[in-house]
């Protein structure tokens, strides 16, 4: 049987380009070289799409000197990457992608237009999956039909900000303090702070600003932070990982805590109040369909000591680093990150089939 050609896309313009790059790392050891030809095509902070040599090249940074440009046309007869290198133009043929992308243009819906366009197989949810996802003020619009429980909040716009105390006063009529204050469009929280006081809001505020033009804030829930891993869509059933809790180093589970603080933990099927753990992979599924998920997604809860689940965001492009949990929630299940790549690749196949 003749061999695959996907194309492994990563790295990103969004403020999560370096996880990214981690992602991928984890993504390209585990894809088997037996059944696929891999094309790797890291893209720049600056959004220069470059093709990359190696894997070497990805863990070391060096595939940003790269000197080969990547092209992926919307040209559906085409189905291919070129590589131009100086006057010489390579077309090449491309089974399936794998985004291995985070954050804003390429978990938003954004890579997977021109994907659509292109007519190309791809990992992961669609457009419509993706940019509902990856904005969650439109998430908790969606999750609000289920009676599925979430944070109370307000939504804020960057212009709102001109008016300051306006906003400041809203926000405090609505809840008390402590409040998160989250970009609507970013992840692995960034831009998320915690708010005691009015200082700290509109400084918070100010901070969210600088990553997207629509703001959340919102009510501090007490509950322990759990995750559910989910995959499936289409002609495929919806399932369930088990579920993992975060143990997080900081007083919450802000960007450094999850990739650069050692003390932070995961911990796979921890004990949970009664019945809590089905609600929270029940709630994943409905989420995941609701959205009209595809592939995969992590989707993130609170817990009260009381069993009450509390929905809290949901992620089309997971984390893929060996740290990451919608692949550690699969291994605690018996599926290794090879099976589990295979299976997405897999899974992508089918989408155009």
């Amino acid at each position: 049987m003749s061999k695959l050609t996907v194309a492994v896309i990563f790295g990103g313009q969004s403020s999560e380009h370096i996880v990214s790059c981690m992602s991928a790392v984890n993504v390209i050891e585990h894809i088997d070289s037996t059944r696929y030809n891999i094309v790797l095509v890291g893209i720049t902070e600056e959004g220069h799409w470059i093709k990359t040599e190696s894997l070497e090249d990805v863990k070391s940074g060096a595939w940003r000197d790269g000197k080969v440009w990547a092209v992926l046309p919307p040209d559906a007869t085409k189905k291919c990457i070129l590589l131009m290198d100086g006057d010489n133009v390579e077309e090449v043929k491309v089974d399936i992608v794998f985004p291995i992308l985070h954050g804003l243009y390429g978990e938003d819906g954004t890579i997977q237009g021109l994907l659509e366009l292109a007519r190309i197989p791809y990992v992961g949810c669609g457009v419509l999956a993706s940019a509902v996802s990856m904005d969650k003020l439109y998430t908790k619009i969606i999750v609000s039909d289920l009676g599925i429980r979430q944070a109370e909040y307000e939504s804020v716009y960057r212009e709102e900000l001109g008016d300051m105390e306006q906003v400041a006063s809203r926000i405090e009529k609505h809840f008390p303090y402590p409040v998160f204050i989250k970009p609507s469009n970013a992840g692995s929280s960034r831009g998320i702070s915690k708010a005691g006081n009015r200082q700290e809001l509109e400084a918070g505020l100010l901070e969210a600003a600088r990553h997207d033009r629509k703001i959340l804030v919102e009510e501090t829930i007490v509950g322990r932070e759990v995750e559910c891993a989910v995959f499936g869509g289409g002609s495929h059933g919806i399932e369930a990982s088990g579920v993992g809790e975060i143990l997080a180093a900081a007083e919450f589970y802000d960007f450094d805590a999850k990739y650069f603080n050692e003390e932070s933990r995961t911990v796979t099927d921890p004990v949970l109040p009664d019945g809590a753990t089905q609600k929270v992979r029940r709630a994943a599924m409905d989420i995941f369909r609701a959205v009209d998920g595809y592939g995969l997604a992590r989707v993130d809860f609170f817990v009260k000591d009381n069993g009450e689940v509390v929905f809290n965001e949901i992620n089309t492009m997971p984390g893929f680093t060996a740290i990451s949990m919608y692949p550690m929630l699969w291994e605690a299940r018996g599926i290794g990150k090879d099976q589990l790549v295979g299976m997405l690749l897999s899974h992508g196949m089918e989408r155009y089939a």
